[in-house]
């Protein structure tokens, strides 16, 4: 069952369906704000144009933009210093709240193999009958044991600081994933390359 963390025995018992937790009592905060981890930053701090990513690991759309749109929206914006891109965590279920956690186990240098590994075999293991299996097969690849996925699903404080992070994203009218803040102006869904050229033309005129 899900209490105020994450078990192996929910998982186990393949209870995957929605998040539901009572909201964290929290200071006021920004949009820009990091959160209670380290924030995941691609590109120059200095770049004009920021883009937060809110995203989860079993959303198929995350996956699509992951796989077909970042690596050429990186390529052309980010990696250039024209935009700075930030990926924040917000599972949509306990099965991609573990992978997140999973991806903090791994170590910071890790985190984005870690969760570009998931996206890459998100068929294999976010449709499994044993998803923990899965998981678990997965961070083989890693580097990391059964016994060391099984510690990182008890540890409250990444669980916690996940959860502080998804629940403040619903403050900023965060309800699915993906959804993206451009400079701070919301957009929703799996925008492609041609959507983002669109959006930031304006914002990078003459730069």
């Amino acid at each position: 069952m899900l209490d105020r963390r994450l078990t192996l025995q929910s998982l186990a018992l393949g209870l995957a369906g929605s998040l539901s937790l009572p909201a964290l009592a929290q200071a006021p905060t920004t949009l820009l704000d990091p959160g209670p981890l380290p924030e995941k930053v691609f590109g120059a701090a200095e770049a004009p144009v920021t883009v937060i990513e809110y995203a989860s690991l079993t959303c198929h759309h995350c996956m699509n933009f992951h796989m077909k749109t970042w690596p050429e929206l990186k390529a052309k914006y980010v990696d250039t210093g024209k935009v700075r891109f930030i990926i924040r965590e917000f599972p949509l279920d306990p099965l991609a709240m573990a992978g997140f956690m999973l991806a903090r186990c791994a170590g910071e240098d890790k985190w984005y193999p870690v969760v570009d590994m998931f996206y890459r075999t998100q068929e294999g293991w976010a449709h499994s009958d044993k998803p923990l299996d899965g998981l678990t097969q997965a961070m083989r690849q890693a580097g990391m044991g059964k016994d060391g996925v099984e510690a990182c699903l008890k540890r409250e404080d990444i669980y916690q600081g996940i959860r502080q992070v998804s629940e403040r994203a619903k403050g900023f009218g965060v309800e699915s994933t993906p959804t993206f803040f451009v400079n701070g102006k919301k957009e929703v869904g799996a925008l492609s390359l041609e959507q983002f050229d669109a959006i930031l033309a304006p914002l990078l005129a003459g730069r």
